[in-house]
């Protein structure tokens, strides 16, 4: 499969996400905030980072960029598309996804190798994993706390959008201890931590029994894309 990675001035890890695409046996395409051409992909993937207009509030000015407009129209159409981290805010803010990301409730920026469960394998993005599985994939935000109305909340939770919930400690005030959400369809994921940062060994998380293979964030982008491909 062709899938595009859109850079946003401020993108941090579109590259990493480009080399986890790779990595998972699938062709990288490099897309830009502002164009209007998707360049025929098959998927798309909005990396973290801190994209500009952040400091009003995080994804909502690169929520208005051109290629933004491809993206919702795509996904309207059944296109899977991923949000990591700044891209779930641009998801949330383009009315992709419910909910909103905000500052963590201590105020602090939190990194950590971070234990999720998956919720929801139904999804374009997570129907490699087994419902109830834990995974650890790399966390790193400093506004990464879900918040929604108490009826939208009860929506997400009634219609079983939660894809990804934090395992243990939560680490940013998340409510519901949601890290990631997806649309009713199952095309559309968001989540906060990020999986490209675990997709090869040694380059991600412990690799000790304790923090399982240090691969999990791999099968988000290898045998979810596989399924959607087949």
């Amino acid at each position: 499969m062709k899938v595009g990675v859109v850079t946003f001035p401020g993108t941090l890890d579109d590259r990493d996400a480009q080399r986890a695409v790779r990595l998972a046996g699938h062709e990288p395409v490099a897309l830009w905030h502002r164009d209007h051409d998707l360049q025929g992909v098959d998927a798309i993937v909005l990396p973290g980072g801190f994209s500009y207009g952040d400091y009003l509030r995080c994804g909502a000015i690169a929520a208005l960029s051109p290629i933004m407009t491809e993206v919702v129209d795509a996904a309207g159409k059944g296109m899977p598309v991923l949000g990591i981290c700044n891209g779930f805010q641009m998801l949330t803010e383009a009315g992709l996804l419910p909910g909103g990301l905000v500052r963590n409730a201590t105020g602090l920026f939190v990194r950590r190798d971070q234990r999720l469960t998956v919720e929801r394998t139904t999804t374009a993005w997570t129907n490699g994993f087994e419902p109830g599985q834990e995974i650890v994939i790399p966390l790193k935000n400093g506004e990464g706390r879900f918040v929604s109305t108490k009826a939208e909340l009860e929506r997400i939770e009634g219609e079983g959008l939660v894809a990804f919930r934090y395992a243990g400690r939560n680490p940013n005030g998340s409510m519901d201890d949601i890290a990631g959400v997806s649309n009713a369809a199952g095309n559309v994921v968001g989540l906060m931590p990020h999986p490209e940062h675990a997709v090869e060994l040694g380059f991600g998380p412990d690799t000790s029994a304790r923090m399982r293979s240090g691969l999990d964030g791999l099968t988000i982008f290898a045998l979810a894309l596989e399924s959607v491909a087949a």
